[in-house]
């Protein structure tokens, strides 16, 4: 995990939000100094745990301008460009060059789109004409298309495509696109020391926001092939990290990185707040963390 441009722990940051269900970049920053001092290695901008699909665009944009500034180059930034409209997706990615992003994260395709290979490898082509690496997303449940061995073959011999995310909860799925020698990011929190044992290439991880410390002590561990400690490091994190991973991730994040000392706000709406009862599953599940 040390050659890739996106090796470690890649963050995905949660946007804060206010009272009024604004961008509160005051505390934006306040987390994001917090987050580099623990030594994460890269941020994720309007990440799906950040609500990428419920800011506008304008406020997207902005989000990207203004941590691209607080981050400064100290860190890797990514940005999430994903958008139904490819011109769309390439503005985004435009303005990502421009305030400085190193990468872009794009899912496929989404809602009736391309539902073949040579689809969504044409869509990536044309993504790739934005001049940022590009991180795919194979997330088969949430865009209806899955990336294959075969079809990851193929988009890495578009020149900017640097790798998958992989989120699609299928373990032997994703080693099947590990041995493909293409570079494959973990997007499941839940199998973060089992993926890297693995050989993916980084990982990109929104748990994250609430222990960044503990999430970077595994990701040292793992930089060091010492299983051992990785093993005994995990035992802190598994139950929540299970636990975020089997139902309401976004507003699980959300409701922890509170507990934890990172407040985010609420998610916005559509998504709620957790109710009581999972509140108290979770609390019970961060442990020492809280």
């Amino acid at each position: 995990m040390t050659d890739f441009l996106f090796s470690g722990l890649n963050l995905a940051v949660a946007t804060p939000f206010d009272e009024d269900g604004k961008i509160d970049y005051a505390v934006l920053e306040n987390n994001l100094e917090r987050y580099i001092e623990a030594g994460v290695d890269g941020f994720v901008l309007s990440s799906g745990t950040g609500m990428h699909v419920y800011l506008s665009r304008a406020e997207s944009d902005e989000l990207v301008t203004r941590a691209s500034k607080i981050i400064d180059g100290r860190v890797k930034v990514v940005v999430q460009t994903s958008a139904l409209l490819l011109d769309d997706v390439l503005d985004r990615t435009r303005h990502a060059k421009d305030s400085g992003a190193d990468g872009i994260m794009v899912l496929p395709p989404f809602f009736e789109g391309p539902s073949d290979d040579d689809g969504v490898f044409d869509f990536y082509a044309a993504v790739g004409e934005g001049g940022l690496p590009i991180i795919g997303y194979n997330v088969p449940d949430a865009v209806g298309i899955g990336v294959t061995p075969d079809l990851l073959r193929r988009l890495a011999e578009i020149p900017n495509f640097a790798a998958v995310k992989d989120s699609s909860n299928d373990f032997a799925g994703m080693t099947d696109l590990i041995r493909t020698g293409v570079p494959v990011m973990n997007g499941m929190d839940c199998l973060v020391p089992y993926a890297a044992y693995a050989g993916v290439a980084g990982t990109i991880w929104g748990g994250a926001n609430f222990a960044p410390r503990e999430c970077v002590a595994v990701m040292d561990a793992i930089k060091r092939e010492d299983w051992t400690q990785v093993r005994d490091l995990w035992r802190g994190l598994e139950e929540v990290m299970n636990l975020i991973c089997q139902a309401n991730f976004v507003e699980s994040v959300y409701a922890a990185a509170a507990m934890t000392g990172y407040p985010v706000g609420s998610p916005r709406r559509p998504l709620r707040a957790l109710s009581a009862e999972r509140q108290t599953a979770l609390r019970a599940a961060l442990g020492d963390l809280v």
